[in-house]
């Protein structure tokens, strides 16, 4: 793929940044927006609640696009290959601050600068690498962490067996760097303690609708019986389509965040997006009023909810035990 292919959704913002008064341009707030999957054009206030929750926060601490800031969105359009000469493309912008979503993308951001401040969500910082403290980050890189660890994954599987018993052919729905690094460990032990059989089920990149058709096709013919979805940024963009695929293959899953039930997913034990893009504004607020990112601690979600999608389950044919659908926070009939 060539670099305008995955910068080329900055286009807009561009262009009407080169028509802005010089003079007016000094006095904006920059910040790079990216992205490892999401279309730019989503990546706005009407976009979905993450989205919301960082564009609602923002005008909630003062900051209006246009006026004071200046969003520069970019895409990886899932291409993870790439990821890094886009996080060269971007840091030579010199930006004030840089947005970055998920780990696998703020990997190479890190290899590409050490003094442009960072923020990003990603699964456990530490673990991956980012950061060698939650509580001092250090260096150029702070954020939210929507991961907490082995017992949010064990949860999400005592979930998923209550609402499809009897579980002998699951899959981790994730890219092999998420298998093999981040969450897949955590998982497979929360699997080994359940006693619950299961296996990876690993995206090819670049992560969009013919590597998802490709896994679930395969899923469909080892008769898996229910999936786990990883926390990783790109699914949430091709939300839709998984959930279609899974409905369309008969299988049970559990998602990380409720944008999936909204969907038409089965389950979801998720912490709030809108609130994490919240907490990411705040977090820009102070790097851009002048504190250090290594000096802001990373935050970590610890309130989840359990929604249930009972009309899922019916189209499912499955019986949601009455005791599951009273501990949800949220039931979609």
């Amino acid at each position: 793929m060539r670099r305008r292919g995955f910068v080329a959704g900055l286009a807009t913002t561009a262009m009407w940044a080169l028509g802005v008064h010089a003079q007016q341009r000094t006095k904006l707030k920059r910040v790079a927006m990216v992205h490892p999957t999401e279309n730019v054009g989503n990546m706005t206030l009407a976009g979905r609640r993450f989205f919301r929750g960082i564009f609602e926060q923002l005008a909630a601490l003062g900051y209006v696009e246009g006026r004071n800031l200046l969003v520069e969105r970019y895409s990886g359009q899932g291409v993870s290959d790439h990821y890094a000469e886009l996080a060269r493309d971007v840091v030579k912008t010199q930006p004030d601050v840089i947005l970055s979503i998920g780990g696998q993308l703020t990997e190479p951001f890190k290899a590409a600068t050490a003094t442009i401040p960072i923020v990003t969500t990603s699964a456990d910082p530490v673990f991956v690498g980012l950061v060698p403290s939650i509580a001092r980050p250090g260096g150029n890189i702070t954020g939210v962490s929507v991961d907490a660890g082995l017992q949010i994954w064990g949860k999400r599987l005592e979930v998923l067996s209550e609402a499809r018993p009897r579980l002998t052919n699951a899959r981790f729905l994730a890219s092999r760097r998420s298998w093999d690094r981040v969450e897949g460990p955590a998982v497979r032990e929360a699997a080994k303690q359940l006693r619950i059989s299961l296996e990876g089920a690993l995206l090819a990149s670049p992560i969009g609708p013919a590597a998802y058709r490709d896994v679930f096709g395969s899923m469909a013919q080892e008769q898996v019986d229910a999936i786990v979805v990883s926390t990783e940024a790109e699914h949430i963009s091709n939300r839709a389509q998984i959930v279609g695929l899974a409905a369309e293959h008969r299988i049970a899953a559990i998602y990380p965040f409720r944008e999936f039930t909204d969907a038409g997913g089965l389950l979801a034990y998720s912490v709030d997006l809108g609130e994490t893009g919240r907490q990411l504004a705040n977090m820009i607020d102070k790097i851009l009023k002048g504190a250090k990112p290594g000096d802001v601690p990373v935050l970590q979600q610890v309130k989840f909810e359990l929604i249930v999608n009972l009309r899922t389950a019916k189209a499912l044919r499955l019986d949601i035990p009455a005791k599951l659908v009273a501990r949800a926070d949220e039931v979609i009939e």
